[in-house]
């Protein structure tokens, strides 16, 4: 019993430690004004995050480039409104957003 216990807890915190928060990256698109354009569920100026998601849900690159889109920004793709560029995005932060965005269901 103690042995299954201690294995269950360490599981749990293996992967709160492993795997980015859905709450924490939520908290880092609002910070970094994701929101004012994208919504979860519903187009805003730009495309909801489940949208995306699917779109790019076979994509293997997908992180990679929807990272470098949301630094340097783009057009075309979901229509005729440009998304900016994020230059006070970091890398980092890009990528755990991408990963977020391609997490929605």
């Amino acid at each position: 019993m103690k042995f299954s216990l201690t294995f269950a807890v360490s599981a749990a915190l293996a992967s709160a430690v492993l795997a980015p928060s859905a709450f924490a990256s939520a908290d880092l698109a609002q910070k970094k004004n994701c929101m004012a354009c994208h919504a979860v569920d519903k187009k805003l100026v730009g495309p909801s995050y489940k949208d995306v998601a699917a779109k790019y849900a076979k994509d293997k690159d997908a992180v990679k480039k929807l990272a470098e889109k949301i630094i340097k920004g783009g057009s075309g793709v979901w229509g005729p409104v440009p998304m900016p560029a994020n230059a006070q995005v970091s890398p980092a932060e890009a990528e755990t957003l991408a990963k977020w965005v391609l997490a929605a269901k």
